[in-house]
């Protein structure tokens, strides 16, 4: 195992400071806690005005902007930045390449830190595959998952749902193996092989999870993969089909490990939370050393916190992850009330006779969607659902990872029940905690006791999380991005509209924020760093 020491270290030092340098993976390190430590970012920036010709902003008409990337028409894959490259995903729709005709596929970037110039993109077709009641991937959304970079590979999980090793470089350096069809695969089922050039990403290898495990998505497939070691830590999206009630494949595995250099499966959970599961599994395994163990966090689809024990070597045939804790998120009058079971939709107004009326009142189950983030030997996760399934009360729980076995009560260092529905990872950073919900707000914990200091309603929709760096806070909204002084007392530095929805997470690497929206990626410094570009 060639990187162990190094993995100690760094999960050491997890828990107790923030990212710096470069950002590649989400959450910047393997705790997922949204920190950097950086300075001199700027509270504000001005993000300039479309080109009359349709080709770009103008970056004559921007301020503290270093550059400006024009992405697709939806991005939910949240950037990331390693050895002077920018990776993020995106869609197809704006792709310009005759080779390709509108897939409403995938597309993964890569461009230059310094410049912003693209190097590289990878197509990814719309998945093929006609099933009764398969209700994945058609909605435009491209790749969703966030790349983490690990040397000169590139670790994702595609809009097909699948795993992919992708060079750094492209084609640059040649077509490296054993993966070599990209010319087929690019160019989509019953199509023309396409002419592969140095600015077409180079697959690796690729797993495809729907064919191999199998499992059965729902809506798309996000997962931002955990390196460790040899390995790769991966969610499998398995989950309900279109009538939002069976699950197909409730056996699946919904935490896989692979190995990283092949791709070949070595190991799974064996929780059966297909049995148990709402809706789908779109969370983000995290990492933390507790007890002189590393630890794999996993949310579930049923609303349960896993803890498992790290594989410490590459197994050579497949093997169970072994369970150390499950901590349940739902509280019991959020599963039953009026002894009856509640269902996890029955709040959506589109459903007839809803119990809630879309005020946020309603109590019901949800599944955690948000990333656990560990920190002091702690566990921070928020619960959520599909925001179109209407609003409802979520639930944040502190959970004491040094505990095993069934730990609901055990484990419970507090739980804030204040809270709506949640996407969001938690940001810990100076002895404060911000968290937003799905529907608008805010919050400033304690995350020792919980306790509000202070709350904000944005009055917009969020389905990214906080970032915390240089003393600000960072929150993407449906309507733009929300700047806050960090600290116990409320104090709003800005907002700035961006012309179309923030649904990423705001970074920061090697001194520069960088602001995905759906349509372009913003790269903002102090105005002496700026570089005119703008394509």
């Amino acid at each position: 195992m060639l990187t162990l020491g190094y993995g100690i270290v760094c999960l050491a030092a997890c828990a107790a400071t923030a990212a710096t340098g470069d950002w590649p993976q989400w959450g910047g390190q393997d705790c997922r806690n949204m920190v950097a430590d950086a300075h001199g970012l700027p509270a504000t920036f001005v993000p300039g005005e479309k080109r009359a010709d349709g080709s770009g902003i103008d970056m004559a008409t921007t301020k503290n902007v270093r550059w400006i990337a024009k992405l697709g028409s939806q991005t939910y894959g949240n950037t990331t930045v390693a050895n002077g490259r920018v990776f993020v995903g995106t869609n197809d729709d704006y792709v310009d390449d005759p080779r390709y005709t509108a897939t409403r596929g995938g597309l993964l970037k890569c461009f230059a830190e310094a410049t912003g110039k693209l190097l590289w993109q990878l197509e990814i077709p719309r998945l093929e595959i006609k099933k009764e009641n398969f209700n994945f991937d058609n909605i435009d959304l491209g790749i969703c998952s966030s790349p983490t970079v690990d040397g000169d590979r590139v670790y994702l999980v595609s809009n097909r749902c699948e795993v992919l090793s992708v060079d750094v470089h492209g084609m640059a350096n040649g077509n490296d193996g054993p993966f070599r069809d990209e010319a087929q695969y690019t160019a989509g089922v019953g199509k023309k092989p396409v002419a592969i050039k140095p600015t077409d990403g180079d697959i690796v290898w690729r797993y495809d999870m729907i064919r191999e495990l199998p499992v059965w998505p729902q809506d798309a497939a996000c997962c931002s993969i955990l390196v460790h070691g040899d390995l790769l830590y991966v969610c499998t999206a398995n989950g309900v089909d279109k009538s939002h009630d069976h699950v197909p494949y409730p056996l699946a595995p919904s935490l896989i490990v692979l190995e990283k250099h092949t791709g070949r499966l070595v190991a799974q959970d064996d929780e059966k939370i297909g049995t148990r599961l709402f809706h789908g599994q779109w969370s983000n395994p995290s990492l933390g050393r507790v007890n002189g163990k590393d630890l794999v966090f996993y949310g579930g689809g049923d609303g349960i916190c896993y803890a498992f024990e790290a594989l410490d070597k590459v197994p050579q045939k497949l093997t169970m992850l072994k369970k150390v804790w499950s901590f349940d998120c739902n509280p019991p009058h959020y599963h039953v009330q009026n002894g009856k079971p509640v269902h996890y939709r029955d709040g959506d107004i589109r459903r007839h006779k809803p119990i809630d009326k879309g005020d946020g009142s309603f109590f019901g189950p949800s599944e955690i969607i948000a990333t656990p983030v560990f920190y002091k030997n702690r566990v921070y996760i928020a619960t959520g659902q599909d925001p179109s399934h209407g609003r409802g009360h979520g639930m944040l729980a502190c959970i004491d990872a040094t505990k095993t076995g069934e730990i609901t009560q055990s484990g419970k260092v507090w739980m804030f029940d204040k809270i709506d529905r949640s996407l969001s990872t938690v940001s810990i950073a100076d002895g404060l905690l911000y968290v937003a919900e799905t529907f608008g707000k805010l919050y400033c914990l304690d995350p020792e006791t919980g306790k509000t200091y202070w709350v904000h309603d944005t009055k917009s929709e969020i389905w990214g999380s906080t970032l915390v760096a240089d003393g600000k806070v960072y929150l993407g909204t449906k309507k733009g991005l929300w700047v806050f002084q960090a600290g116990r007392t409320k104090k709003v530095l800005g907002e700035i509209r961006l012309g179309s929805p923030v649904y990423c997470t705001p970074i920061v690497a090697n001194g520069t924020l960088f602001v995905a929206t759906h349509k372009y990626l913003w790269a903002v410094r102090a105005p002496e760093a700026r570089v005119a570009s703008g394509e």
